[in-house]
């Protein structure tokens, strides 16, 4: 015990002023690959033939992706390929509280929303970072592990919206269908215990949860199970962890079923096309590089592109699936004219908050490296590391912004135990793109300071963006847009300052104010000119830090053929071409009340039994 103590405290402690970046550079490197891969090591196959011949083609392996390659290869006598632009988890990937640390390593494909006028105005370059994972088990290794469905409400309007089977009640049973839950707080019946992926309670809290709480219960909310009867009110948080570990898709759907001769798993290996006939518009396989050398792979049956928001339209746009005046402005063939990149919704952010209490009982780096954190996670799976990024509770709220007769909420409140300035810059700032200019000056000065944050999230946003390609080099990222805060309304802007004065409401009642809670109040660098408090100087605070949660959706938006902005049918089939569906977060047609992180995972066990409903029934 003491040799395994030492080789973590080495590992994780070299010196707090560089630990986590000397920690990133290790990352990227191969030796902590073979540290154990999570103490398992996946059968991962290897290509020679340059031409290879199986029924299905999975394009990305993140939780509709993993899912998929589970679900299909129990169909013993279909053969799956599923490929993998990324490499397998690692030892560090597996500690919750390390989550932030991850992103801009070689875990991330690192996009960049292109500049919008007066947002992202404190972060480098005056651009957002928009993370994504580029690992078997897609953004569900560099996430936050947070599991939340969604509203009721958001699946009525996705079914309405045409897309018949996509309810409430039509997606709950596949949400049950894939939980291993194991939650002290659960709605009965509304949860599964026997499924794949593990959701469970945060096993370590900070004091400060129960205040969130009971602040909730002082302005009138109730505390309920976000994932089950109701999705209106405060709770401790649900993560996709398994003993204080994350449990990835990869962990949770590849792991078991990794010694199946039917599933073929390729990793870094880069998909550059999908193949489609011109003609008969039926998609036969896809092109792709594996150690620098091209190969072709046949799909007898399907297709299916889970490579994500950004990876699926690039992928469709570059084999002449998308826009056709784009695609012929970069003498793409046009094969289907399909409004591919449209429709990009996200969820918007703000992490400015943050209240200084006067007891000790948040968390800090220091907490986090001491020698009982790390011997609490290895040997009990317990201690600050298996903390979501130091999120530990969430509450849904309708801030007076909003019209809807509905208990629908348009704004989530995040609540972490502590904040942005906990690690002295060492993680989460580098993750949100925060310049050291505007760190030194408003968040240094309270580094490692006991303090708590809330973090207001748009759930509804009204302003929508695009993505286009930058050329037809599959290496070369997509062009972004983002669009934050552009609606013509200013709906989204004055519901985050309406986010904001609710916060600082929560902070006042008896439950925070036991522990001394104070608003930092320090004026934002790029505020100083407008009265401190004032509507117009929230709106230029929120304008400032505007860092993405990663809930990219809507760039294949799916919907039936009679509206424009379509690019796949309510089984995920593309328009107008045979043989080829899109199962990820980009299929969703707008912005919902959740994480995407779950809807991720129900999408590909919805899509495997379509898929098995349409081949099994044929005898195929």
């Amino acid at each position: 015990m003491f040799l395994i103590t030492t080789i973590i405290l080495v590992l994780l402690g070299f010196a707090q002023s560089t630990i986590f970046t000397d920690i990133a550079r290790v990352l990227n490197g191969s030796d902590i690959d073979t540290l154990g891969r999570n103490n398992y090591v996946f059968n991962y196959g290897s290509t020679n033939k340059r031409t290879q011949e199986y029924d299905f083609i999975i394009v990305g392996s993140g939780p509709a992706g993993s899912v998929l390659a589970n679900r299909l290869s129990e169909v013993p006598y279909w053969n799956i390929l599923l490929i993998e632009a990324g490499k397998p988890e690692n030892f560090f990937t597996d500690i919750p509280g390390l989550c932030a640390f991850f992103q801009l390593t070689d875990y991330d494909w690192a996009y960049k929303m292109e500049k919008v006028p007066g947002v992202c105005m404190g972060m480098e370059n005056q651009q957002c970072l928009w993370p994504r994972g580029k690992a078997v088990g897609g953004t569900s290794v560099i996430n936050y592990m947070i599991y939340t469905r969604g509203n009721k409400y958001d699946f009525e309007r996705w079914e309405q919206e045409g897309n018949p089977g996509w309810s409430w009640d039509d997606v709950v049973p596949y949400y049950i269908k894939s939980e291993r839950a194991n939650l002290k707080f659960a709605d009965p019946g509304t949860h599964g215990r026997k499924g794949f992926l593990s959701v469970e309670d945060v096993p370590f809290q900070t004091p400060l949860v129960k205040a969130f709480l009971e602040a909730g219960r002082e302005t009138g909310r109730q505390i309920v199970d976000y994932n089950g009867f109701t999705q209106w009110g405060f709770s401790s948080v649900q993560g996709t962890i398994r003993k204080g570990k994350r449990c990835s898709a990869a962990k949770a759907f590849l792991k078991p079923v990794e010694r199946r001769k039917n599933l073929k798993i390729l990793v870094q290996s880069r998909v550059t096309k999908v193949l489609i006939d011109p003609k008969t518009k039926a998609a036969y396989g896809v092109e792709f590089l594996n150690n620098k050398r091209k190969y072709t792979a046949i799909a007898k049956k399907e297709v299916i592109l889970s490579a994500g928001a950004f990876g699926s339209p690039q992928l469709l746009m570059l084999s002449g699936v998308g826009p056709k005046d784009h695609l012929t402005e970069l003498d793409i063939p046009v094969i289907q004219d399909l409004q591919v990149g449209q429709n990009l919704h996200d969820h918007l952010t703000f992490v400015g908050l943050t209240f200084l209490i006067n007891k000790t009982a948040s968390y800090t780096l220091t907490k986090f490296m001491k020698p009982s954190s790390i011997i609490d996670y290895m040997f009990a799976g317990n201690g600050p590391l298996t903390t979501l990024g130091g999120v530990e509770a969430l509450g849904y709220i309708k801030t007076n912004v909003s019209t809807d007769p509905r208990d629908y909420p348009d704004v989530e409140l995040i609540f972490v135990g502590g904040s942005v300035s906990s690690d002295s810059g060492t993680a989460q700032a580098g993750s949100f793109g925060i310049t050291k200019e505007f760190y030194k000056e408003y968040f240094a000065p309270i580094n490692e300071r006991e303090c708590w944050s809330i973090v207001p999230m748009l759930l509804h946003p009204k302003s929508i963006g695009y993505m286009r390609l930058k050329s037809k080099n599959i290496f070369h990222h997509p062009i972004l847009h983002g669009n934050y805060y552009t609606d013509p309304e200013r709906h989204d802007v004055r519901t985050m300052v309406a986010a904001v004065k609710e916060i600082l409401r929560l902070s006042q009642t008896k439950a925070f104010q036991r522990f001394g809670t104070k608003l930092h109040d320090i004026p934002f660098p790029t505020c100083k000119h407008l009265e401190f408090g004032s509507d117009e100087y929230w709106e230029c605070c929120v304008r400032s830090l505007t860092p993405s949660l990663h809930h990219q959706v809507g760039t294949c938006k799916m919907g039936p053929d009679t509206d424009p902005n379509a690019v796949v049918d309510n089984k995920l089939r593309v328009h107008g071409i045979k043989n080829l569906r899109v199962a990820d977060t980009s299929v969703i047609p707008f912005a919902l009340s959740a994480h995407t992180n779950a809807p991720s995972f129900m999408i590909g066990e919805r899509t495997a039994d379509f898929i098995k409903d349409r081949w099994v029934k044929l005898g195929y």
